[in-house]
C-alpha cells in the first residue's frame, strides 16, 4: 500500500498534462513525477540517463499503484470513511503533535537551543537575595518590593559580604512573617545566606539564568524580575563543566581532630600508590562511601559541593586524584573516576525541548509567533481603541461587563456565572475574520479555571485576558494551518488518506477475507491442486520429509539406570509396544529409594520436518533409537516413521492461503473499481516520462 498519495486537481496547461482519470477527478504528470521521484530516491534536478527494462517497469508498477491507490481512495470517500469517529480522533492527534512546531517562532527556538547548549559548557556558582512579589501583585506593592530590592542591591555593592547582607534581610523577612512569642528561637544564622551552590542551564527559572550566565565572576547584578519577586544575584566563579561526573572522595570533618593532619597524611599515602580505595576505607569521615571506597554515585553539578565542582573544572583527567582542599564542610580529596563529555549540539535537541516545558524560555517562541500573527491577521483590540470627539471609534469596547462578574471565587478556581448577566455583545477583539466577545471571555475564564494569587480584580481580568488573546490568536492560526502553509496540508493529506486507505482495505479485503469462510474454502479448493512440489515458489505450501519421534525422558539416572532403560526400549520397538505400554515397564525399574523426582519417565510425540527442526542430526534421520543425555538424566529418540513430502492441509497452510485470497480480492476490488470509476490512463504521457 502505499502511504504518500492525494488528489491533485487543477486546470490542464500544455506543460502539465492530464495522466490519470478517475470519477472523473483528474490527476497531472507534474503531481504524479513527483511522487514518483519520491518513492525512488531521485532527485528531480537529476538529468535523465539511459532508459532499461528495469526503470520502465518500475514506472509503470508505481502507475498501476498510483491508480489503485487513487481509486480506493475515491471509494473511500464515496463510503464515508473520512467521516469515521475513530479515524476522525486518531487524525486530530496527530494534528495536535505535527502543528505544534508551525505554532511558534521556529528561529526564536532554534536560538533558545543554541543559547541553552552555548551556556550547557560552563557551571556557575552564585548566590542570591530573593525579595518576593508575585507576578499578580498590584502597582503599589510592585514598586515597593522594587525599591526595597534596590536598597539592598546598594547595600550589597557598599558591603565585601555578600552573605552578611543576605543573613540581614533574610532575618528581617522572618522575624516579620514570624509569631512574635516564638522569634528569639527561630533567628537562627546561616553563615552562607543564599548560597545555590552550582548551577546549569535549566536548574534556575530563565529570567535568573540569562542574568547570571551575562554576568563576571564577583559582579553583583541589579534586581532580576522573576514570577517568585526580585533577585540581587551575586556571582562567585564560573567553571567549564558538563554532564555527570563520578566521584570517588576522603572527607575529613572539621570537628575531626588534626583534620589537616589526616588528610595530608592520607595524600601522601597516596602518592606513595596505596590504592585510593583503601585509604578512603581507613581515613574518611563519610562512613557510607567509605565502604566502598569512597565511591559517590553520578552527580550533576547542582549535587555537589562547588569547591568538587571547581576541581574538576580545572582539568582532571579520568584516573586522577587531587591535591587536599578546603571547604566549609572540611579537608577533602577527590578522584575523577568517570566524567560525560559534551555531545554535539543536534544530539541534545530533543533533551533541550524536553526541559523546554515551562517558563518564559518555553512561552517566549510562541509569544513571538502569536505577535507575529497578530500583524499577519490584523489583529485590533476594540478595548484599546481610542475615542474622540471628531470620530467615535465604532467598536470601542471595556472589559467591564466581565469584571462585572468577577468574585473572590476565581482565585480559588470555583467560579460560576450566568452568560445572560452579559448584555453588553460589543466585540472586545478581531482576529482576521473571527470576532470575540465579552460572553466568550468569560466562559475561557470559566472553562480555564486555576487557582490564583489574590490581586486587585483589574490585574486579574487583564491577566486573563491577555491569556484569552492569545489563546484565540493561536486558535485562528491554527485553523489556517492548511491554508496558509501547503507542505503542512501535505503531510496532513498525507496522513487522512493513509489512515482512510487501512480502513478501506480492511472493510473491503483483509476484513472480508477472514469473515468470508465459503469463500475462503472455494478458494483453496481451487488453487491448492495447482500447487507443485518441484516449484520452489510453492515450497512454503508442502512438508518436505518428516519424522515421528516419540522423545521418551528418564529425568534422573538415579533412577534408572540407562543399560536398563535402552534394553527395555529396544525390546518395545522389537515387539511393537505403544508408548503406554513402554511408561509402564520403565516405570516398574524405577529405583525408589533412589529416585526422587516426582515424574521420573515422561514421553512427548514431535513431528519434525526436515531443514526446519534441531531434534535429529544428520545421521538420525531414519527409524531407529537414538540416544541423548541431558544435565541429570538421559533420552531416547525413538523415530517411528519417515513421512515422504506432500502439501499441507488447508488448516496447517491456512496463513499462506489467506494472503493468497487476500491478494486475490484485492485484485478483483482493483478491477471493479477501475471499472466503476471509469479509470483512464493516458498512455502517452506517462511513455513520455523519462528519468
Amino acid at each position: 500500500m502505499l502511504s504518500v498519495l492525494f488528489f491533485s486537481v487543477g486546470a490542464q496547461t500544455s506543460t502539465d498534462p492530464v495522466i490519470f482519470e478517475i470519477g472523473g477527478k483528474k490527476y497531472y504528470k507534474s503531481q504524479f513525477v513527483k511522487e514518483f521521484f519520491r518513492s525512488i530516491g531521485k532527485d528531480p534536478a537529476a538529468q535523465p540517463t539511459a532508459c532499461t527494462y528495469e526503470k520502465r517497469k518500475a514506472l509503470e508498477d508505481y502507475a498501476q499503484l498510483y491508480v489503485n491507490f487513487n481509486a480506493k481512495l475515491t471509494d473511500a470517500y464515496a463510503m464515508g470513511m473520512d467521516t469515521l469517529n475513530y479515524l476522525k480522533d486518531e487524525l486530530a492527534a496527530y494534528r495536535k503533535d505535527l502543528a505544534a512546531p508551525y505554532l511558534i517562532d521556529s528561529v526564536t527556538m532554534m536560538e533558545l537551543l543554541r543559547e541553552a547548549y552555548e551556556r550547557n559548557h560552563y557551571a556557575l556558582h552564585a548566590a542570591h537575595i530573593l525579595v518576593p512579589c508575585s507576578e499578580s501583585a498590584g502597582p503599589d506593592d510592585t514598586l515597593k518590593a522594587y525599591n526595597h530590592a534596590m536598597e539592598l542591591y546598594k547595600a550589597a555593592l557598599a558591603n565585601p559580604n555578600f552573605y552578611a547582607v543576605a543573613q540581614k534581610e533574610m532575618h528581617d523577612q522572618r522575624m516579620e512573617n514570624i509569631d512574635p512569642l516564638v522569634r528569639e528561637k527561630a533567628d537562627q544564622v546561616n553563615p552562607y545566606e543564599g548560597d545555590l551552590g552550582c548551577f546549569t542551564v535549566f536548574d534556575m527559572i530563565y529570567a535568573f539564568e540569562s542574568a547570571a550566565y551575562g554576568m563576571l565572576p564577583g559582579q553583583i547584578h541589579e534586581p532580576v524580575r522573576s514570577r517568585y519577586g526580585y533577585h540581587i544575584i551575586k556571582l562567585f566563579d564560573r567553571y567549564p563543566y558538563y554532564g555527570k561526573v563520578q566521584l570517588a572522595h576522603v572527607w575529613v570533618s572539621d570537628k575531626t581532630p588534626n583534620a589537616q593532619g589526616v588528610i595530608t597524611s592520607a595524600y601522601n599515602q597516596l602518592k606513595d600508590g596505596v590504592d585510593f580505595a583503601l585509604v578512603a576505607k581507613n581515613h574518611s569521615d563519610d562512613q557510607t562511601s567509605a565502604k566502598s571506597g569512597g565511591m559517590m554515585p553520578e552527580l550533576v553539578c547542582n549535587q555537589l559541593p562547588f569547591e568538587y565542582v571547581e576541581q574538576v573544572s580545572k582539568g582532571m583527567k579520568v584516573g586522577e586524584f587531587s591535591a587536599p582542599f578546603k571547604s566549609r564542610f572540611g579537608w577533602h580529596i577527590i578522584k575523577l573516576v568517570k566524567q560525560e563529555t559534551m555531545p554535539e549540539f543536534e544530539s541534545l535537541i530533543p533533551y533541550y525541548k524536553s526541559r523546554m516545558t515551562r517558563g518564559e524560555r518555553s512561552t517566549r517562541p510562541q509569544h513571538i509567533f502569536v505577535e507575529q500573527c497578530k500583524q499577519k491577521y490584523n489583529f485590533v483590540d476594540y478595548t484599546k481603541v481610542k475615542t474622540s470627539k471628531k470620530k467615535k471609534a465604532p467598536y470601542a469596547a471595556s472589559l467591564d461587563a466581565v469584571k462585572a462578574l468577577m468574585t473572590d471565587s476565581v482565585f480559588s478556581a470555583i467560579f460560576n456565572y450566568d452568560s445572560n448577566q452579559i448584555t453588553d455583545m460589543r466585540p472586545l477583539f478581531k482576529i482576521g475574520d473571527q470576532e470575540y466577545n465579552s460572553r466568550q471571555f468569560a466562559r475561557y475564564i470559566y472553562k480555564n479555571k486555576k487557582v490564583h494569587q489574590i490581586c486587585p480584580m483589574d490585574i486579574y481580568v487583564a491577566e486573563r485576558y491577555n491569556e484569552f488573546v492569545d489563546a484565540m490568536v493561536l486558535k485562528y492560526a491554527d485553523s489556517r494551518l492548511e491554508i496558509d502553509n501547503p507542505e503542512f496540508g501535505e503531510l496532513m493529506d498525507e496522513y487522512r488518506h493513509g489512515l482512510m486507505i487501512f480502513a478501506y482495505n480492511d472493510r473491503m479485503v483483509w476484513g472480508r477475507a477472514l469473515k468470508d469462510s465459503a469463500g475462503f474454502e472455494a478458494f483453496y479448493d481451487r488453487v491448492a491442486p495447482t500447487h507443485s512440489y518441484d516449484d520452489t515458489n510453492d515450497a512454503v505450501y508442502f512438508w518436505n520429509n518428516r519424522a515421528r519421534v516419540n522423545v521418551v525422558t528418564v529425568a534422573d539416572s538415579a533412577c534408572l539406570a540407562p543399560e536398563k532403560a535402552r534394553k527395555i526400549v529396544d525390546k518395545s520397538v522389537r515387539k511393537g509396544w505403544g508408548m503406554n505400554e513402554l511408561l509402564e515397564k520403565l516405570n516398574d525399574k524405577v529405583n525408589r529409594k533412589k529416585c526422587s523426582e516426582e515424574v521420573p519417565v515422561s514421553s512427548e510425540l514431535q513431528v519434525v520436518e526436515a531443514g526446519n527442526q534441531t531434534l535429529l542430526q544428520g545421521n538420525e534421520w531414519g527409524k531407529g533409537v537414538y540416544t541423548r543425555a541431558t544435565e541429570k538424566g538421559y533420552q531416547f529418540l525413538i523415530v517411528e516413521q519417515i513421512l515422504q513430502p506432500e502439501l499441507k492441509s488447508r488448516d496447517e497452510a491456512r496463513g499462506y492461503y489467506l494472503n493468497d485470497y487476500q491478494n486475490y480480492l484485492e485484485d478483483q476490488n482493483n478491477l471493479e473499481l477501475r471499472k466503476k470509476y471509469n479509470v483512464i490512463i493516458h498512455q502517452d504521457v506517462l511513455d513520455s516520462i523519462t528519468y
